[in-house]
């Protein structure tokens, strides 16, 4: 009894002493926690705290934050849209270069913002490959409008859905598909009833992340779109705007920024981290 009671203490001793971290990791995981907090220590400390209020509620930080509101929403939506179909393809099918297709999918998410505004407007600019043609056919011009920033937030945001619900897709359980086919459901039932349910989370969090990305969107925005006031600036590109002429209303915009992204990362980690 003694001699297992000691076994014991000795394992329970060495998995303490393995799960400890090193001194010198604890050294670098402070300076990359540093790396991180300290700008936003900064942006807290610079922040007009007497003129928030008034700095927010202006008409050019309204106006941005409506539209930035109704970009990122209906980025978000036309993400859900395409991007189920495709991570269905990517999960389920099997066709000769379905890793070329899923790597032109996510290339938005490690292309450089700039590069993929500069790419919608060789497609979708007035000389584009499709906005010529639009814009010759029925006088429609793409760039410079809200439709242009609605395209470049979804062109940047949709491939974390697909990441999202291609995982998500994987995970299901195939045999309640199965199990409801063999009962006379039709395919289109399935995925209604069946697969959507199942993948309720899994749809939450990617619209949400796409939606978060969207709102933080700049490069693409002002590159395609531009950054017209009412039309395309969101608060990203008024934030740029507000450096120039006003630095603490850059501040601030910026410290709304920080908040909505802080509450979503807060929101999904459930589901994204694993906490003790």
């Amino acid at each position: 009894m003694a001699g297992g009671s000691q076994e014991t203490g000795s394992l329970a001793s060495l998995g303490r002493r393995s799960g400890a971290t090193p001194p010198a990791l604890l050294v670098l995981a402070a300076i990359g926690l540093a790396l991180v907090a300290l700008p936003l220590v900064g942006l807290a400390l610079r922040t007009p705290w007497s003129r928030l209020g008034q700095i927010l509620g202006s008409e050019a930080a309204l106006t941005a934050l409506r539209l930035s509101l109704v970009v990122s929403i209906a980025a978000a939506a036309i993400g859900l849209l395409v991007g189920f179909p495709l991570a269905w393809m990517l999960a389920r099918s099997r066709f000769r270069g379905r890793t070329l297709v899923r790597g032109l999918v996510l290339l938005p998410l490690v292309m450089p913002p700039v590069v993929g505004g500069v790419a919608l407007l060789t497609a979708f600019g007035r000389s584009g490959i499709l906005g010529r043609p639009l814009y010759e056919a029925f006088g429609f011009q793409i760039t410079f409008t809200t439709w242009a920033a609605i395209l470049a937030s979804t062109f940047v945001s949709f491939p974390l859905i697909v990441l999202v619900l291609e995982a998500g897709i994987r995970s299901i359980n195939e045999r309640l598909e199965q199990a409801a086919a063999t009962m006379g459901a039709s395919r289109w039932y399935v995925i209604r009833r069946v697969t959507l349910p199942m993948l309720g989370p899994q749809l939450v969090a990617g619209a949400v992340l796409a939606w978060a990305r969207a709102l933080g969107e700049f490069g693409a925005t002002i590159t395609f779109a531009g950054n017209l006031r009412g039309r395309t600036q969101t608060v990203p590109l008024a934030v740029f705007q507000f450096l120039q002429t006003d630095p603490e209303g850059a501040v601030a915009l910026s410290l709304l920024l920080v908040a909505v992204a802080l509450f979503v990362i807060v929101a999904l980690r459930a589901r994204f981290l694993s906490t003790s």
